[in-house]
């Protein structure tokens, strides 16, 4: 069984009320929803929430959505306590804040992990050099075999030679293998996590082998106004949101 889990709060501080806001008329964490649905490898989809309002709009489109404990500090915690309740090969963490997420990168990323099972996570990234410098994108440091170096809301690798070359940018899809997902959420927040504010940083620090794959696509998070009507207006023409 691959288990697919949406964490998704509410008191978003960048965006109020960031999964409930509108695109094309549906909630953002309902297009979420509606595209993971749409992978061919997971087996089972729930967004994981704190929220009775999250909860409720999840069930009013027909979706599954399951409450938890509101202690969480983030949603690696928030998933972690769900997928204990299950047995699967894999758990995918499917952050319910990218509305174009493409379902064919769930699949890729599943894949691509059943073949590596030598790396206990797996994240994808995405090369590029737009608008990267911008701190809310995360970028991925990786050696010649795919192992994750280094994660940072800084302009690594440092462009030192002013030489042309793309940065690889963190993409909203996480896979666990279930017993290190356990293990990872149970840690201590790590010295590198605090300065950085990015979870995977904990993974790193206690020597958890996280592998990452290049993958294609202009998908992005929703973190801010100008993110969201941004995805206001690409989702107007995009091909997936035929499909639901």
């Amino acid at each position: 069984m691959i288990l697919g889990l949406i964490p998704a709060r509410l008191n978003s501080k960048r965006l109020p009320e960031k999964p409930l806001a509108l695109l094309d008329g549906v909630p953002l964490i309902i297009h979420v929803y509606k595209r993971a649905k749409l992978s061919l490898s997971c087996d089972e989809i729930i967004v994981c929430t704190d929220s009775d309002k999250i909860l409720n709009e999840v069930k009013r489109h027909g979706g599954k959505a399951i409450m938890t404990s509101k202690k969480h500090k983030n949603g690696t915690e928030r998933i972690s306590e769900i997928a204990k309740n299950f047995k699967p090969k894999l758990v995918l963490d499917i952050q319910g804040d990218e509305p174009l997420l493409n379902p064919n990168d769930i699949d890729v990323v599943v894949n691509y992990h059943l073949d590596n099972k030598h790396f206990e996570i797996i994240v994808p990234s995405h090369p590029t050099s737009e608008k990267i410098e911008n701190p809310n994108i995360v970028k991925i440091v990786s050696n010649d075999q795919g192992e994750v170096v280094y994660f940072s809301r800084s302009l690594i690798p440092n462009n030192f030679k002013q030489k042309k070359i793309l940065f690889h940018r963190h993409l909203s899809i996480v896979s666990f293998k279930p017993e290190i997902l356990q293990k990872f959420s149970n840690l201590e927040i790590s010295n590198l996590e605090k300065i950085e504010d990015i979870e995977l940083l904990r993974a790193l620090e206690n020597k958890i082998k996280i592998g990452t794959l290049s993958i294609k696509g202009d998908s992005f998070s929703v973190d801010t106004k100008d993110d969201l009507l941004r995805a206001r207006k690409i989702i107007k023409n995009d091909p997936i949101r035929k499909l639901y």
